[in-house]
């Protein structure tokens, strides 16, 4: 196909059917209808049918990626086959591009795909190839030397479209994630507290904790009221004798545990006569201590978006940077140096009606609170003769219930890393260790800049021979980082000179998961992606990120 036909998309792929639902029910548990829906939304650009190249496709298009397109230049030779499960014998000599994409189409009657036959240096020297890349929403890279990449990377750095690089290199893989700035809104924290507002209770949850008189109720009430009563029935005591704040040292949470413990036993066992007896609703209470009283206050990383100079000055009509200036100007009014509520509540025991109610208290705390989110951002979109358009009310609502966990990244160039202008420092730090795989970093590094001198990677021809002037190379390169004390061991120069840069279908499977792992990240802007650079040492099963 041609450079200038249009770039396809899965049909109907906002629109998340049944049988979608059932086909992809393990991953619609990650990121949800919304997720799947961006997925399928999506075009990528794979440069180079690689063994790796088509693993991290296959891993792609089973989920249900929108449409791919391939660019590939090379015929099927007997290696290709002998590495890549996506290309047959009868294959040898066909454009490998279509031959992979044949076959991984079969993997996914919901994407579409095709392949370009034609040169990168042809694409980027032409003049549709800008329109052409900015109908990806991504492009990964791999099986380009040096200098191509540096040019590829300058090229889509400047149109801002993120790029991935990979390589499976024997037994050493490599990611590197270019993109200039990547906006997370559904971050997914491995570990968030509940936002429950026990220390700063709005109204309507005052409101309701009031309507809870624990004198009054009889056993099976007390037994199903929600352990935030208890909770902040407590606090209230605690404050009237320590004055106002929580518990917080270790010392005054054990006291705190130990006055609630007692008061809820002594309340329990007054329905049976004084004889002990127990009730889950106050083992939760008590387990709940330490989680839920806490402090409220805005995490560190959101105190740096509201301070970060995009925020401050707003020039560009960009979504999330309007939606975060709404939400600085909200802590600083409405929410008095607060987030907006969530509007979620965990399981606890209880009774249906009593915690529906108090659910449903901090639902409408939610909506007053996004809603005055929303106010600001269409004051801000007037001020600046911004369409509304640019913002949508549900929008608002999705970012101030997950306000708490907005991500920012913002990368650099790979054509600058090639360049020597990013730091090495933490590089050489680690370096300070023989062992640590960032000595593959360094290897890979030196691979290249090898094939830019001897048109060939280190071991392709002659093993023996290649030794000697990879070490070479090796010392020119860490002598221009600065670090010409850095000493590599030879068994891993010799060892790197035996892979003569053959792909390993095994690395190859691996490295191609982690990769469209990150392109799913990265297209959904769901969970947050690797910052920077992976290298994955399979000898030992171990993986080293790098900031370079």
């Amino acid at each position: 196909m041609s450079l200038t036909d249009s770039c396809p998309n899965s049909p109907n792929s906002a629109v998340i059917s049944n049988e979608k639902s059932k086909r992809y029910d393990r991953q619609l548990r990650l990121w949800g209808d919304h997720g799947q829906a961006a997925l399928e939304l999506s075009h990528v650009c794979l440069i180079n049918a690689t063994a790796l190249g088509t693993e991290i496709l296959k891993s792609l298009v089973q989920p249900g990626i929108g449409g791919f397109t391939i660019i590939d230049w090379e015929s099927v030779t007997e290696e290709d086959v002998g590495n890549n499960f996506f290309l047959t014998v009868d294959q040898i000599g066909q454009n490998r591009g279509q031959a992979a994409t044949n076959l991984i189409l079969e993997l996914n009657p919901d994407v579409n795909g095709k392949c370009i036959d034609e040169q990168l240096t042809s694409i980027l020297a032409s003049p549709d190839a800008s329109g052409m890349f900015k109908r990806f929403n991504i492009v990964i890279a791999n099986g380009l030397n040096e200098k191509l990449l540096s040019q590829l990377s300058s090229y889509l750095w400047d149109l801002s479209i993120p790029l991935i690089i990979c390589r499976s290199y024997g037994l050493v893989g490599h990611i590197r994630i270019q993109i200039k700035e990547h906006c997370v809104i559904e971050s997914h924290p491995d570990s968030s507290l509940d936002d429950l507002r026990l220390d700063r209770p709005f109204p309507g949850l005052v409101k309701y904790m009031n309507e809870q008189n624990i004198e009054t109720m009889d056993k099976a009430t007390f037994t199903h009221t929600p352990q935030l009563v208890f909770l902040y029935k407590a606090l209230e005591r605690w404050r009237q004798d320590k004055g106002d704040g929580l518990p917080m040292s270790r010392m005054e949470k054990a006291e705190f545990k130990a006055n609630l413990e007692e008061s809820l036993r002594k309340k329990l066992n007054s329905y049976s006569n004084g004889e002990y007896s127990d009730a889950e609703n106050i083992d939760e209470c008590l387990k709940a201590v330490n989680t839920a009283l806490v402090p409220t206050k805005i995490p560190s990383n959101i105190v740096e978006l509201f301070s970060d100079e995009a925020c401050q000055k707003l020039e560009t009509p960009s979504k999330f940077w309007i939606m975060v200036r709404a939400l600085k100007d909200f802590v600083n009014k409405e929410g008095m140096k607060a987030l907006p509520v969530r509007g979620s509540l965990p399981d606890m025991h209880s009774d249906s009606e009593r915690y529906v109610s108090l659910q449903n208290t901090y639902r409408h705390q939610a909506t007053l609170d996004a809603d005055a989110v929303y106010k600001h951002v269409l004051r801000i979109l007037d001020e600046r003769g911004w369409s509304h358009n640019l913002v949508t009310e549900a929008d608002v609502r999705f970012f101030s219930k997950n306000a708490h966990a907005l991500r920012l990244q913002r990368g650099t160039s790979y054509a600058a890393e090639i360049a020597l202008k990013t730091d090495v420092q933490t590089l050489g730090c680690l370096l300070e260790d023989p062992d640590s795989d960032a000595v593959f970093y360094v290897l890979l590094r030196a691979a290249d800049r090898f094939e830019t001198e001897y048109g060939s990677y280190p071991g392709s021809l002659e093993v023996d021979v290649d030794v000697g002037r990879l070490k070479c190379v090796l010392v020119r390169l860490l002598s221009e980082w600065g670090l010409s004390s850095v000493s590599i061991k030879d068994e891993y120069i010799h060892e790197f000179c035996r892979y003569g840069a053959s792909e390993i279908h095994s690395v190859a499977a691996f490295v191609g998961g982690c990769a469209a792992q990150e392109v799913i990240k990265i297209v959904t802007h769901q969970y947050v992606p690797v910052d920077n650079t992976i290298i994955y040492n399979a000898m030992h099963q171990t993986i080293l990120s790098l900031k370079m």
